[in-house]
């Protein structure tokens, strides 16, 4: 498989996953999941600024990525994927896309109804439960900010205060 990184995280495109991420992978395409974004070019332009010029980004919306993920799955490219949101990410799941998959929870900012699970994560009860949704379709789930960081698995994220 060729998607390297699922990854959960509100900034999408960022330091993070350009630089920490992107150093130890080394992927050849960034692919943004965000039905809003997918319909905003000059959003994704300000994005893609922050993208290498070897690598391309690639904005798509669900569907569109329901229909392509599999062959980005099958193919040699390497890519990181990403989605601003646990409820996107679950929607792929619902696609049955992911299973088998490990998905990373890099960066949910404080909002309101939300609690610190970690220092980067905050999670209301409803994003807990959709972790749990993940992880019921064979989805491996895991927190951690950057590639050197402790893993933390899904069962300690989600019984955090």
């Amino acid at each position: 498989m060729s998607v390297l990184l699922y990854r959960v995280d509100e900034r999408l495109i960022h330091g993070q996953v350009v630089v920490g991420w992107g150093a130890v992978l080394r992927p050849e395409r960034i692919v943004v999941v965000d039905d809003e974004l997918a319909e905003s070019p000059w959003e994704q332009e300000l994005y893609a600024m922050g993208v290498p010029s070897e690598i391309v980004a690639d904005f798509q919306s669900v569907a569109d990525a329901v229909a392509q993920l599999p062959a980005l799955q099958a193919s040699e490219e390497r890519a990181i994927l990403l989605t601003r949101d646990i409820a996107t990410m679950n929607r792929l799941a619902e696609a049955r896309l992911l299973e088998g998959a490990e998905v990373n929870i890099g960066g949910i900012h404080h909002a309101p109804g939300r609690t610190q699970a970690l220092r980067y994560v905050f999670l209301s009860d409803a994003e807990r439960r959709r972790l749990e949704a993940l992880s019921e379709r064979g989805v491996h789930v895991v927190a951690r900010d950057v590639p050197s960081a402790r893993g933390v698995e899904l069962d300690e994220l989600v019984r955090a205060p």
